[in-house]
């Protein structure tokens, strides 16, 4: 316990200098720009800021990325309340009451509440970061070959719900994911495999061509094709919010962090899962929720509070597990592996401190958008005067420099725009980015961990059904298949239907 202060306090001591803040801080604040543009994400901010960070020292280039990440989700809201379209995901359960606020003449108010919320439940998700992450990164040491094998078909199990609502969708692309991972040279014996004779193809394909394609060409392309413009409404009011008005929703505030840290927690669930049950859980108890949807305070608290805890929620299994539960942390991830720290079970032995660096980096991104958000809020809405055919050519331009900047290679180029053009079609036909990431980010952990595995039990797979946590993690995956099937659904929800009732009887008799 004292050894965790111990370095907890020298994680804070190693941002308090200079240049960490000045990264964090403007890592924080060009999220905030991204997230402000409507159409633009999270994920797309951290993957192209991969690429602009790649030679620097990994944990100044991480403190930029998950407070880009912070950044991001926070500065959607704007875009919410003013022009009532969510700049990503997470923030669609602001757009009705924040909207609503906005015109009554209260846009400012909105915007205080928001900023508000979003500082009260990242910094409440920070605290359950700091405390759990080690927790779980211990209790992970004893993971094998066999373990890590079925943790990476887990992490690839729930790309059906990682995005959509299409779960066979999400299994397809995170195959064409583990697929595309394993095109080059394999891990024990480096032979090569799907090259078809192509030299350029041995060494694979780099990830970060894969990602920048995936969501940053692919991104310029699906704006192009619909450049719609919608109108802002004008903020005349002050975003100063008044103590007392903030402080009445403190039980909102709790609740909707506590919600927002377990949604986190669980893999293939988004951040806007938490900003949506915590919005219905305030509506459920609240005594104004006649007002929810014309401009409730209440509302608008809880479904900022929701989606901002549930972003240390997402980081502590991507930490301890090396399962990302959302689109943004699995790029986050991924960077996290092209700067040679692997997440995962063995975090704590290669990087201990890496942990603790995180929840400072956290923090300092919590404070970020609380200084942004209150006082810097005129000129940064002068953003959402940019235009999209203005914009796009410029992240055009980023995207090429980045792909080839990671290894000089001109093929590198050639992957990202073919990745981004086959993304571009995919996106329109409804299937997801983020799971195909997430089977590229896995498919070399479960290669390796297959055959290893194989080579220790002499090619036998007793031992990955039998080891307690392998067991265990197998019965999780096939269960999480399974529920996707419409009559196992069906007959899981009729058990459990009767043994409820049965419950009611007996307690029921017993009263």
């Amino acid at each position: 316990m004292l050894s965790g202060l111990s370095e907890l306090g020298q994680a804070y001591l190693s941002i308090l200098n200079v240049y960490s803040l000045a990264y964090g801080l403007g890592g924080a604040l060009l999220g905030i720009i991204v997230g402000c543009l409507p159409g633009l994400s999270a994920t797309l901010c951290i993957a192209l800021l991969t690429t602009l960070t790649i030679k620097m020292a990994p944990n100044d280039a991480i403190l930029i990325l998950i407070c880009s990440y912070v950044g991001t989700l926070y500065g959607g809201s704007r875009t919410a309340i003013l022009l009532n379209i969510p700049g990503t995901a997470a923030n669609a359960a602001s757009c009705a009451d924040g909207h609503a606020l906005a015109l009554r003449g209260e846009a400012g108010r909105a915007i205080g509440i928001a900023t508000s919320g979003a500082f009260s439940g990242t910094l409440f998700g920070v605290l359950c970061l700091a405390a759990f992450t080690p927790l779980l990164a211990e209790v992970s040491l004893s993971f094998g070959a066999y373990e890590f094998f079925w943790l990476a078909l887990l992490g690839v199990a729930m790309s059906g719900s990682i995005v959509g609502n299409d779960p066979l969708k999400g299994w397809l692309m995170g195959t064409l994911g583990l697929f595309v991972a394993q095109i080059g040279q394999e891990g024990l014996y480096a032979y090569d495999r799907f090259t078809f004779g192509w030299n350029q193809l041995s060494g694979g394909i780099s990830l970060i061509p894969a990602l920048v394609g995936a969501f940053g060409f692919a991104e310029v392309l699906t704006t192009l094709a619909d450049p719609a413009e919608r109108q802002m409404v004008e903020m005349r009011d002050s975003v100063l919010p008044r103590f007392r008005e903030v402080a009445q929703y403190w039980r909102t505030v709790l609740r909707s962090g506590l919600i927002g840290v377990l949604t986190g927690l669980m893999p293939g669930v988004g951040e806007d899962a938490g900003a949506w049950m915590s919005y219905a859980a305030a509506k459920a108890v609240s005594k104004e929720r006649e007002q929810f949807g014309k401009g409730s305070i209440d509302g608008l608290m809880a479904a900022e509070t929701g989606d901002m805890s549930s972003i240390p929620g997402h980081i502590i299994p991507a930490l301890a597990l090396g399962i990302p539960g959302s689109a943004p942390s699995a790029v986050l991830m991924a960077a996290m592996i092209i700067h040679g720290i692997q997440p995962g079970p063995m975090l704590m032995i290669e990087h201990p401190q890496f942990i603790y660096d995180v929840v400072a980096m956290t923090s300092l991104a919590t404070v970020s958008i609380l200084v942004f958000g209150l006082f810097l809020i005129k000129p940064l809405l002068l953003v959402l005067k940019i235009r999209r055919t203005v914009l796009m050519p410029i992240i055009f331009l980023l995207c090429t420099v980045g792909a080839f900047a990671s290894a000089s290679r001109l093929f590198d180029i050639y992957c990202m725009i073919a990745i981004g053009i086959g993304a571009f079609f995919l996106r329109r036909r409804g299937y997801q980015m983020a799971p195909f990431v997430l089977g590229l980010v896995l498919g070399g952990l479960l290669d390796k961990s297959l055959r290893r595995g194989l080579v220790l039990s002499d090619g036998s797979l007793v031992p990955f059904f039998t080891r307690p946590i392998s067991i265990g993690f197998a019965t999780v995956t096939i269960l999480i298949l399974l529920l996707y099937i419409p009559a196992f659904k069906s007959l899981v929800a009729s058990v459990t239907g009767a043994i409820g009732r049965q419950f009611r009887r007996v307690t029921s008799r017993h009263a």
